[in-house]
C-alpha cells in the first residue's frame, strides 16, 4: 500500500513532541557536554576544544567517565532531551526562533541545565533571549553564598576572573524556578571558559586555566548533585 508522503513528516512530529514532554534524564557523566547551537550571526563555535578539556579535568577530579567529545546541539533537535548539561558562548548576537525558544524552556523546565558564559559581545543578546525564554523570572545575580561556589572546589571567594575587558568585576547570574531550582547559569565579565581552552588559545598561564577548569568542576557537580 502506498504511503502519503507526509507520513515521515508525521512521525518525526510526533517523536519530537513525545521527546519534549519527557523529563530530561539522562546519566550527564554518560551522555557527556554539549554545545548549544543558535542563530543570529554569533560564533557559537568559539573555541571547540573547551568542552572535551573540561571533560578531561572532571575525569581526574571526580573519578567520571566523561566522553572526551563535544556534541553539538540545536534547541530545534530532538536530540536536545537527551542532554542534561548545555553550553552556549560565543562574542556576538543570538537569537532563536519561537521554537527553539519554547523547546528550551520546556528541556530546563524538565530538567535541564543553561551554562552560558559571556565571551564578550553576547550580554544584550542573551539577556534578550533568555526573557523570551522566561519572561516570568529575572537573572538574579548569585555570589559565593550559593552552594554552587562551594560544591566541590572551594570558590568561598567569589567567581574568578579569567580575562580582562572592561575593569568591571566578574558577576554569576541565575534563572531559578518556582522551587529555588536553578535552571541556567550565566557569568558575565568572567570569561571562565576561555580558561578551558588549550594552553595556547589565550596563553593564559597553567594557574589561571586549573582555577578555571576547577568552577567548571564546580557548575558540573553542582547540576550532578542537586
Amino acid at each position: 500500500m502506498h504511503r502519503p508522503q507526509n507520513t515521515k513528516l508525521i512521525i518525526l512530529l510526533l517523536l519530537f513532541l513525545f521527546g519534549s514532554l519527557a523529563a530530561v534524564t539522562g546519566d550527564i557523566s554518560r551522555t557527556g557536554l554539549a554545545r548549544l547551537q543558535y542563530d543570529g550571526g554569533g560564533d557559537w563555535y568559539n573555541d571547540p576544544e573547551v568542552l572535551p578539556n573540561l571533560a578531561r579535568f572532571l575525569n581526574q577530579s571526580l573519578g567520571t567517565n566523561f566522553p572526551i567529545d563535544q556534541a553539538v546541539v540545536k534547541a530545534s533537535d530532538i536530540k536536545l532531551f537527551e542532554y542534561p548539561f548545555l553550553y552556549l558562548t560565543g562574542h556576538g548576537n543570538i537569537r532563536f526562533s519561537d521554537r527553539e525558544a519554547d523547546n528550551l524552556r520546556q528541556w530546563m523546565q524538565r530538567g535541564g541545565f543553561l551554562y552560558a558564559d559571556d565571551d564578550y559581545g553576547m550580554d544584550e543578546s542573551f539577556r534578550r533571549e533568555i526573557k523570551r525564554i522566561f519572561p516570568e523570572y529575572s537573572l538574579t545575580e548569585i555570589g559565593p553564598s550559593h552552594p554552587l561556589f562551594t560544591s566541590f572546589y572551594d570558590f568561598s571567594d567569589g567567581l574568578p576572573k579569567i580575562h580582562e575587558h572592561d575593569n568591571q568585576p566578574p558577576q554569576a547570574f541565575g534563572i531559578f524556578d518556582d522551587t529555588g531550582r536553578m535552571l541556567c547559569l550565566y557569568t558575565y565579565e568572567s570569561n571562565i571558559s576561555d580558561g578551558w581552552a588549550d594552553p595556547g588559545t589565550h596563553n593564559n598561564p597553567p594557574e589561571v586555566r586549573e582555577t578555571a577548569l576547577r568552577f567548571g568542576v564546580n557548575i558540573v557537580y553542582h547540576l550532578m548533585t542537586r
